[in-house]
């Protein structure tokens, strides 16, 4: 008998597809070929330098345009003052002290003030279309060295009308009123003194100016007259004061929180 000889077909099949691949280079494939072809791009964080400068250009046009507007109402406000001023040719009200009576200026041993005087003032409106409309009148008599009260009083309020001037008369007075020694001691010697004790009179109130049928807020004022000389009168008998060198200021008070400007 002859031997047969079978021969595999596997080791060809298997060099066949060896060959073919080693022929045809193929390599697998990658992650972007499976995940839809192209590879995704890299991620690059947008740098915060753009950032910051977006952030200061908001701010220097937020700046800009709020120092435009400043400048405008400004400048309508200047506009609005000019047109006032030519229109009404605005002018403060005058002040003078036309008679100053002293009656009694007392200092006990026991530094105790007791005092009275009798003041005329003339308030003079001199404009021809604003009428100005005074609240109650702070009527004070001070030592023009020391700042000591020598009296209060008060005096209603009124209505001054254009071109007008119009007598305020007030009787100013203190009862019992305790000075510390150092002020009673300066006091005494004023009295004394050949030119007399050096007074000033202070007048405190709002005002507010109408103009035909407006009216504008109050605004505070201040009226100091100083160049005051006062000696002390005979027992039972009143003293004038001269009033010739008697010199008024009439002063704007605004305030603002607490603060008085």
């Amino acid at each position: 008998m002859t031997d047969r000889v079978f021969s595999s077909a596997k080791p060809a099949a298997a060099a066949a597809n060896g060959g073919a691949a080693t022929a045809n280079g193929s390599f697998p494939a990658t992650k972007g070929q499976l995940y839809g072809g192209a590879a995704r791009a890299a991620y690059s964080p947008q740098p915060m330098k753009s950032r910051r400068r977006h952030r200061r250009g908001c701010c220097c046009r937020c700046c800009l345009w709020t120092t435009v507007a400043l400048l405008v109402v400004l400048l309508l406000a200047a506009v609005a003052a000019a047109v006032f001023y030519v229109l009404y040719r605005p002018h403060r009200p005058a002040f003078a002290v036309t008679s100053l009576r002293v009656s009694y200026i007392n200092i006990s041993s026991s530094s105790t003030l007791s005092s009275k005087f009798d003041l005329a003032v003339s308030a003079r409106n001199p404009n021809s279309k604003l009428v100005f409309v005074y609240s109650p009148i702070s009527v004070s008599v001070l030592s023009a060295d020391g700042g000591v009260d020598l009296g209060d009083a008060t005096i209603p309020s009124f209505v001054h009308g254009k071109k007008n001037t119009t007598v305020l008369k007030a009787s100013i007075a203190s009862n019992g009123r305790q000075l510390d020694s150092g002020d009673a001691s300066a006091l005494k010697s004023g009295l004394k003194s050949k030119s007399g004790l050096a007074l000033k009179i202070r007048l405190d109130t709002k005002v507010r100016v109408k103009i035909g049928g407006l009216k504008t807020p109050r605004v505070g004022i201040r009226v100091t007259c100083g160049g005051i000389r006062a000696t002390a009168p005979a027992a039972g008998k009143a003293a004038a004061v001269s009033t010739a060198s008697v010199k008024c200021k009439v002063d704007t008070r605004i305030r603002i929180w607490n603060w008085t400007l």
